[in-house]
Formats: C-alpha cells, structure tokens, sequence
C-alpha cells in the first residue's frame, strides 16, 4: 500500500466541501465535519485484532471502510490532513484522567493529541477523546471558558503541564493531561499497544463508541446507547438487547460495520 495521504478520499469521507486554507476557520471546519463523519470505535482491541498506526492502514479502515477508530487512528489521520493542508502540527501526548480519581498518580501517555500553529496562536485539535469527544479545536490558552457547540472546556497549567477539563452535569471534570513535548511515532506505537492489549485499559473489555452531530452526542458504552445534549446533559437512554439491534445501532447511528459477525461482537459485551 501506498504512504502517501489521498486528502481527496479523506474529504470526501467526512463530506468536507468548503475552503482549504491553513487557518482557523478550515480547521474548525475540517474538526467538525471529522467528528461527525468517523466516530470513535473501539472495536479492534476488543476483539484482539491488531491496531496498525501505518497511514496506508489507518487510510485503509477509517476512510476505504465504515469503520472508525480510537485516539490513535483518529488523530494520526487528522494530523495528515492537517498536513496536507499546510498546517503545521505537532503530535503530543496526554495521560488520561476521565476514570481516574483526583488524588490518584498520573498514569502512562495513553492518549494522541495534536497542537496546531496559527497566525492567532496554538490550538489543541483532537478529533480521537472517546469519553468527551472534542467537536472543535481550542485554543491553547489557560483559566478561561471556551465554548464549543457540545461543551465548554478550559486549560489549567499545573506545575508545568495542561490540564483539560470539561463542564459536566456534576462540575468540572478532567480529561487528560499533557505537556508540549513533540513524539515520535515510537512513542504512539507503545502507547497504542499498551492500551490495545491491556486487561487494565477499558478497551479490551469494553464496546465503546462515539460521535457528535451539531447539537447531540451519542455514546454506547457495551449495551447502553445515551444520546446527550450540551455539557453531558442526558437527554435519552436505552439497552441494547439483541445483536440486531446492535447492528442496527451501529449502521444507522454510527454508519459503522462490525469486522466480525454481529453476533460475536455482541457476546462480548456486558449489559
């Protein structure tokens, strides 16, 4: 397969048909009609097949296919459209701190995320957060609320990293923690296979997918489909209780297709 990055398949996949520009504007656009577009799916490690990080690969599943991808996936695609663009990115890495209690140590870079260089200044693109999903990119900029259609989130610098937190039902909530420090893609690798073999990461055991669409997010977590409105606020939920409905869930709400049988997805799955 071919390296190179066939930014016409890319746009046509997330139905992006507006100005390419290396500014703010394209890139808010090209942010929001991604994560619309691909959703966030775990489905790979849950089932123990490999997660490849090659672009032919990524290219391969998250555009050729119905298929999405977590953080890995996702923002190695992003970058490289990015890229293709004429943005200048740079890969970074954050530690995730959804699940984690707020006196707990911080745990391993299990996270991809970019910061973008413009005229105006850094912003912080991430289109693979598959517990808060971004649906625009933010500025790099600390103690100050940023709306976004879906959310509001702000920045936090604490003894040299950023923290990310998002306003939820219950208060602020923190997402991942990250420095500015570039990469590599042995960095991601390890990172990738940590989180796609580990009994401890919440993938190999969990069904979870994601995608915002301009004033909903929807989520399934095993057989739990929520659909919520801005800042997390819940607006419906219901079981999952048939691999029919599982794939009927998956086609129509997530334009997504099981690489397996259904059937064999939904045994897997806890309720």
């Amino acid at each position: 397969m071919s390296n190179e990055f066939r930014l016409d398949d890319y746009l046509a996949r997330i139905g992006y048909r507006g100005a390419l520009k290396p500014d703010l504007a394209t890139l808010a656009a090209l942010h929001g009609a991604h994560t619309t577009a691909i959703p966030f799916e775990g489905m790979n490690p849950l089932l123990g097949r490999p997660v490849p990080l090659d672009l032919p690969s990524v290219q391969a599943k998250l555009v050729d296919s119905r298929r999405g991808g977590y953080c890995f996936e996702q923002n190695a695609l992003f970058r490289a459209a990015l890229e293709k663009v004429g943005f200048a990115v740079t890969g970074l890495a954050g530690r995730v701190r959804w699940m984690a209690p707020p006196e707990s140590p911080l745990g391993p870079k299990t996270h991809m995320l970019l910061k973008v260089d413009l005229v105006e200044g850094p912003y912080i693109a991430d289109v693979g957060f598959g517990a808060c999903l971004l649906d625009a990119p933010l500025r790099l900029e600390t103690d100050i609320e940023q709306s976004t259609a879906m959310g509001t989130f702000r920045f936090e610098d604490r003894d040299g990293r950023f923290w990310l937190h998002a306003k939820q039902p219950a208060g602020w909530r923190t997402m991942y923690v990250f420095d500015l420090a570039p990469q590599i893609q042995s960095d991601y690798e390890l990172g990738n296979y940590l989180t796609s073999t580990s009994s401890n990461t919440p993938f190999t055991t969990t069904l979870i997918l994601e995608r915002v669409d301009a004033d909903r997010r929807y989520r399934l977590v095993n057989r739990r489909l929520t659909i919520e409105a801005r800042e997390g606020h819940v607006r419906s939920e219901r079981s999952i209780d048939s691999a029919d409905e599982l794939r009927q869930v998956l086609r129509e709400v997530f334009n997504v297709e099981a690489p397996v049988a259904i059937e064999d997805v939904f045994a897997r799955i806890k309720g």
